[in-house]
């Protein structure tokens, strides 16, 4: 990929739709642990030659591929070769005063083309004011615009979350999610933000994927139906890497300690991004449930067949073939999860967002824990969940705290935790 940049700076039943993007329509869902019934996990230590794996090497050259190739071709999709896609930037906003004088924002506009066509996305940036020659840095997707995080009536509105907006969301107004973004407290921290609204990279919108960045590859067709064709999910781990390349163009940045944090479908994507870019050095996964953290074989909550029929499709056609056969799938979330080591991963869950099955998603962490112990690495300690507000802080990490589907004060400040913890920060 070819980058410029651009200085112009001027001053049984549903009862939570949260995780299905709010389309499906009312089924039966199991929430009866009792109902579970056994299952049997694909092992994450044994080569698709029947080889076992005893070292980190063995785990880097040969599984660690094999899964990659899995969830490629089965599950996200392919992330196609993009180095006929140029990115430049352009600075459209700075302020040295943001948040009342402890930080310095910046808004700057990402051009995406591939020679003849352009897509633009807004990336909005806070680091602190604290004197540090280099700071860390969270990444993360915002799901009702930049202008939604925060109060702040100069924080502008990018092209395609107008276009989701006119399609059916006159609310979506300035600060309405500030309370999932607490900038204060990441700035206090001595930590920086970059938050982009995900609709600028594929809008989760039926009609708009002409808009998205898939649109600018080759062989880019809207109805394309190849069993490995990437879709939503895979087009917003390719954007959190894209934030990425740009935290690299800014001085200020410690790029050896981005963080990726991702809530519900993008904690789904959060943690593809992380599998396959190790630039994200703690990966922190929210309430992302099937698809994302939560055992697929557990058959609790939000189901395979529901999360992959989910419009525009977040994953490829491939994994439509697991539909009521997820006991056949070559993977389940664990190994998604292993795919961080020997990187930081962090899964947070909440108590009263069944639908994501929150012990699954507990689960899918732990039994991640034995490619961590390749590395000398602590996973989590136990098969069983522990109470709420009762943080594991380990290289693999977890929470569950009291209240629903969401974004709190309380998970921040556990991230802020793990970060601290892993970055050593002095």
């Amino acid at each position: 990929m070819k980058i410029h940049f651009k200085p112009i700076c001027t001053t049984m039943v549903i009862l939570s739709m949260a995780g299905t993007h709010g389309r499906a329509q009312q089924r039966d869902v199991n929430y009866d642990e009792s109902k579970v019934g056994t299952y049997t996990l694909p092992p994450l230590l044994t080569t698709e030659g029947g080889q076992s794996v005893t070292t980190s090497a063995q785990w880097e050259q040969q599984r660690r591929p094999e899964l990659l190739e899995l969830f490629s071709s089965q599950m996200y999709g392919r992330t196609p070769d993009d180095s006929g896609i140029t990115v430049r930037y352009e600075l459209l906003t700075e302020n040295a005063a943001a948040l009342g004088g402890k930080a310095t924002s910046k808004q700057v506009k990402f051009i995406f083309s591939n020679g003849k066509k352009e897509l633009e996305a807004l990336l909005l940036m806070y680091l602190p004011n604290n004197g540090a020659e280099q700071v860390p840095v969270f990444v993360g997707y915002n799901f009702k615009g930049n202008h939604s995080t925060t109060t702040d009536t100069t924080i502008l509105y990018s092209k395609n979350f107008a276009l989701v907006k006119e399609a059916g969301h006159p609310d979506w107004e300035r600060g309405c999610q500030s309370s999932r973004w607490s900038y204060d407290d990441i700035i206090d921290r001595g930590y920086g933000v970059a938050t982009m609204c995900y609709h600028d990279i594929f809008p989760d919108k039926p009609g708009l994927k002409d808009h998205s960045i898939v649109s600018l590859f080759p062989g880019y067709s809207p109805d394309s139906e190849a069993p490995d064709e990437w879709q939503a999910i895979g087009a917003w781990a390719w954007g959190s890497s894209r934030i990425v390349d740009y935290l690299a163009t800014e001085p200020r940045v410690d790029t050896a300690q981005v963080a990726i944090m991702g809530h519900s479908r993008q904690g789904k994507a959060a943690l593809w991004a992380g599998a396959q870019d190790t630039r994200f050095k703690v990966v922190i996964s929210n309430n992302s449930g099937e698809g994302g953290a939560a055992l697929s074989r557990r058959d609790y909550g939000e189901t395979l067949a529901i999360v992959s029929s989910i419009k525009p499709a977040w994953f490829c056609p491939a994994y439509d073939a697991y539909h009521g056969r997820a006991d056949e799938l070559p993977f389940d979330q664990h190994a998604l999860i292993a795919l961080m080591a020997p990187r930081a991963v962090y899964v947070a869950s909440a108590e009263e967002d069944r639908w994501a099955d929150p012990k699954g998603e507990y689960l899918g962490a732990y039994h991640a824990g034995p490619v961590y112990e390749l590395y000398g690495l602590q996973g989590l300690p136990s098969a069983t969940p522990p109470a709420i507000h009762q943080p594991i802080m380990h290289d693999v990490g977890y929470h569950i705290r009291a209240g629903k589907h969401d974004v709190t004060q309380y998970d921040w400040l556990a991230f802020l935790d793990f970060a601290d913890k892993h970055f050593k920060q002095d």
